[in-house]
């Protein structure tokens, strides 16, 4: 009876031990999965802040220039609003009073007036370079940008105009000039031109042009209001494709 005893001890004692060497593989085994896991989710937040940081270098900083309201402006931020590549630090207004700061006010962007000789004696080249602009539109923008700033962003300044360029453009041709010689000269259509700027009036090559039909009766508040829906729709398309196709 006692052998019996002796060896069900020694038995049991085998298979505890056996038992804990089992229970000890295994809390092992966990403790690399939880020490897995703890690595994996440290690379996953290194992968993280790297192309948040890789985002951030990379961002594409736009500059605005503007003349007067600034509804294309505004259309233009709304539309790249949860674009993660795609900033705008400033927008740049050739007049103190155009309407356009305060639609830049209720963006939350910084809005900065300068003058005719600034633009022209490097003072605002010097600007663009110094904040590590990528990209300039000119939305609703009045004065010729000079050589200088076009040979520094050669395909990177974009312009719209409210007509079907070549015809209506040039100096002197903007707004409301344009639609009332287009219904002066009884046009059946009219449009927008989205082109690249050079040294030329309304001259760079064209991105894309949209169509709307003049009817005998329309004035050119109506041609106006047809071309402005047009802008709205394109503008912001356009410029997404012009700065793609700059790094493809």
């Amino acid at each position: 009876m006692r052998k019996i005893v002796i060896a069900k001890k020694i038995i049991f004692s085998l298979y505890y031990n056996s038992f804990s060497k089992k229970l000890h593989k295994i809390s092992n085994f966990e403790h690399s999965i939880k020490r897995n896991i703890c690595h994996f989710r440290q690379i996953a937040l290194f992968i993280t802040y790297f192309k948040h940081s890789n985002t951030i270098k990379n961002m594409k900083r736009i500059a605005i220039f503007a003349s007067g309201s600034g509804s294309n402006a505004e259309n233009i931020i709304k539309h790249f609003e949860n674009n993660k590549e795609v900033c705008f630090p400033f927008i740049l207004v050739n007049k103190q009073d155009a309407y356009v700061h305060e639609r830049a006010k209720k963006l939350g962007i910084p809005s900065q007036t300068f003058s005719k000789q600034e633009l022209e004696d490097g003072t605002i080249l010097k600007l663009l370079k110094d904040n590590n602009i990528d990209f300039i539109i000119l939305a609703g923008f009045l004065l010729k940008i000079p050589e200088a700033m076009v040979d520094a962003y050669p395909r990177r300044i974009v312009n719209i105009h409210p007509a079907l360029l070549p015809k209506y453009g040039g100096k002197g041709m903007y707004g409301h000039h344009v639609h009332e010689a287009v219904v002066a000269a009884k046009e059946t259509e009219s449009g927008i031109t989205i082109h690249y700027v050079d040294s030329h009036y309304d001259h760079g090559n064209t991105i894309c042009q949209a169509h709307c039909a003049v009817s005998p009766t329309d004035t050119p508040d109506d041609v106006a209001a047809n071309v402005h829906k047009l802008e709205y729709i394109y503008f912001p398309l356009a410029i997404e494709q012009a700065i793609a196709d700059l790094y493809i």
